[in-house]
């Protein structure tokens, strides 16, 4: 039975708030649910009822709810900076962090410019790109290459570089056109491949279609822009770190930028810290957000190659890059950040979380041989798992059903993922592995099946 109190903040909330990425009529059916409070891997709501964020609440929360390391750090910035403008100014957060981040690259980036979301270093990253090769005198080099199924941001130029028509179509008119090539996507499969060969000829197919596009209008295209190893909005999509070799040798050859969009896949979600050591390769952008403050505070951030740098560095102000936020490279959104990479190298995070992977992996094999499962798929931190003949109301009924097993899991369409925090420990391990499958079973059961 939902308490007063329960039932009072869900009524004030939908009398006040529009929330995100949601039909607000659907909670005429499914209700809200206030969070109280959070603990390590826990959310907890106003009659005690505990759910495991087994997606970091949005893929943000690497250490775990009210971390004791991240709060004192906050606790300290507070009673000596909260905000100064980053124009005419700087601070010791904004200069230690993006110090850090450049040797997390071996400097092959660095000068980071700081914003606030996941698609505003989206849009960073597209305009320095086209503003660059304007100050280089190669103003043809306007378009934009994005790949199917690929999630970049909702807002305008972050949409225009995204293909999923849930998001895009109902904007379509306000966006610039753009070239969309095959994703690399290993579920693709040929009759007699192995799943090696299925995930390198995917990822050769696609290189592919980039090269022919670069052929045709390489003189014409800015950038190309990559979630790099997983694209997740998609149903997180996997790919072979081949594929971006591939990308980034056709990029040199045809002198188009590489973005890589690291938002969701950097941080150590993939196994390392960014996706792309994978392939042994830098891109001339990288965007970092979500799990770089921990899942504390806004903050995101574009590192680039020097040469980029330089195309904006004059005398002509016309020339820079104009671009701001007003809260751009925020002290203490940049010291939860600092405090996070502390715990990296403090936990030897890489390295524990290849031991809870291979744990949660082999929990998880009951649901990756269901019968109503196929794709069944993991890179570092993220697992997938695609349902068959789900029905079209499939992801809001495990969710569902999820909350009523204490589980936090929000599925793509017919994908079931897991992106839990870094902390898990054996118990919860397990506990989250036999509760994706009840959820999944019960899910099945359900109207609607």
């Amino acid at each position: 039975m939902e308490s007063t109190q329960t039932s009072d903040w869900v009524a004030r909330s939908l009398r006040s708030v529009w929330h995100p990425c949601t039909q607000m009529q659907h909670h005429e059916t499914v209700p809200l649910i206030p969070v109280k409070y959070g603990r390590g891997a826990w959310l907890y709501d106003h009659e005690g009822r505990r759910y495991l964020d087994a997606i970091s609440s949005w893929w943000v929360n690497l250490f775990g709810h009210a971390n004791p390391r991240i709060n004192a750090a906050l606790k300290d910035q507070l009673d000596s900076l909260e905000h100064a403008m980053l124009a005419g100014f700087t601070h010791e957060p904004v200069i230690e962090l993006s110090e850090r981040l450049a040797a997390l690259t071996g400097h092959n980036l660095g000068h980071a410019f700081y914003a606030s979301d996941g698609a505003s270093a989206v849009e960073i990253a597209l305009k320095m790109s086209f503003h660059s090769w304007r100050n280089k005198g190669q103003q043809d080099k306007q378009e934009f290459v994005c790949l199917k199924g690929s999630y970049h941001g909702e807002t305008i130029g972050a949409l225009a570089v995204t293909d999923v028509a849930l998001f895009k179509d109902a904007y379509g008119p306000l966006l610039r056109a753009t070239q969309t090539v095959m994703s690399p996507d290993a579920r693709q499969a040929a009759e007699g491949e192995t799943a090696q060969e299925r995930a390198e000829n995917a990822a050769r197919r696609a290189a592919a279609d980039v090269e022919r596009l670069f052929n045709e209008r390489g003189d014409k295209i800015a950038a190309i822009i990559i979630e790099p190893l997983v694209q997740c909005a998609t149903g997180m999509a996997m790919h072979d770190p081949l594929y971006l070799q591939l990308v980034r040798a056709l990029c040199d050859r045809h002198s188009v930028h590489l973005i890589l969009d690291e938002i969701a896949v950097g941080c150590g979600r993939t196994g390392t810290f960014f996706a792309c050591e994978q392939a042994g390769v830098w891109p001339d952008f990288l965007c970092l957000s979500k799990g770089i403050s921990g899942g504390y505070l806004p903050l995101s951030l574009v590192l680039s190659r020097d040469e980029i740098y330089q195309a904006f560095y004059s005398a002509d102000v016309t020339r820079g890059f104009l671009h701001s936020h007003s809260y751009t490279g925020n002290p203490l959104a940049c010291r939860a950040a600092l405090a996070t990479l502390d715990i990296f190298e403090q936990d030897n995070v890489l390295a524990a979380n290849k031991v809870r992977a291979e744990r949660l992996t082999k929990a998880l094999a009951p649901l990756a041989n269901h019968e109503r499962i196929k794709n069944a798929r993991q890179q570092g931190m993220i697992w997938a798992f695609d349902a068959i003949d789900a029905g079209p109301t499939f992801s809001r009924r495990y969710f569902a059903e999820a909350t009523r097993q204490e589980l936090l899991l929000r599925p793509i369409g017919p994908t079931i993922y897991l992106m839990p925090p870094y902390i898990l420990d054996d118990e919860e391990i397990d506990g989250l592995a036999a509760r994706t499958l009840s959820v999944f079973e019960a899910t099945l059961a359900g109207a609607g099946a």
